[in-house]
């Protein structure tokens, strides 16, 4: 079983990774595949609702950035990590672009899988980023795995989080309480709906 991790920080070594990275060796020490995989630092489109996706499902239509190269890999990952930096009390835009497109051109491919958000900050805004990155796991039926705490890291210049002592040890049991969860399913997706057709209710007829 694999889980994808995504570094959703546009500093490749920053304490994003490090926390990713805590992370990953504790899932191999589980015995659980890992790949983390960085969403760089050029420019990433935004969703502008086209639909376009829904003639080539699977991919979004803007194909000029890393959206569709990380939404390839959900076929091949059991479960899911995000991880963020908190910019004025948010995640990263740049990361909750790619979030929205691939979760809606590729969500087949991810929805009942575990998942988990990892929020990074120097100070204050982590809850805020944290259940906005929660949130998009709710809708795609995706069971959101725990740990012994809020999963937050804290830590400005890069290389400080792995001085956040509570804050890898939290990391180390989100992977534990990770790989326990894929071993108890078999790595198998919740069932969602179950087999019922989608009841969209719009509050305005």
């Amino acid at each position: 079983m694999k889980v994808l991790l995504i570094n959703g920080s546009p500093r490749a070594k920053g304490n994003t990774s490090f926390a990713l990275t805590e992370v990953s060796r504790q899932l191999e020490k589980n015995g659980i595949d890992s790949e983390i995989v960085w969403i760089g630092n050029k420019p990433v489109r935004g969703c502008i609702a086209c639909n376009r996706c829904r003639e080539n499902p699977g991919r979004c239509i803007f194909d000029d950035d890393v959206c569709n190269s990380i939404s390839a890999k959900f076929t091949g990952c059991d479960a899911l990590i995000v991880g963020s930096p908190v910019y004025w009390g948010q995640p990263n835009g740049a990361l909750l672009s790619i979030i929205q497109r691939a979760f809606y051109s590729n969500g087949a491919n991810i929805a009942g899988k575990p998942a988990a958000a990892v929020a990074v900050c120097r100070r204050g805004g982590a809850t805020a980023s944290f259940e906005t990155l929660n949130m998009p796991f709710q809708m795609m039926n995706m069971p959101v795995v725990t740990s012994q705490y809020w999963n937050i890291v804290y830590g400005r210049e890069p290389g400080q989080a792995a001085l956040d002592s509570e804050g890898m040890q939290t990391m180390r049991a989100l992977a534990n309480n990770m790989a326990w969860l894929l071993k108890a399913t078999g790595g198998k997706p919740a069932p969602g709906r179950a087999g019922e057709d989608w009841e969209p209710m719009h509050f305005i007829r």
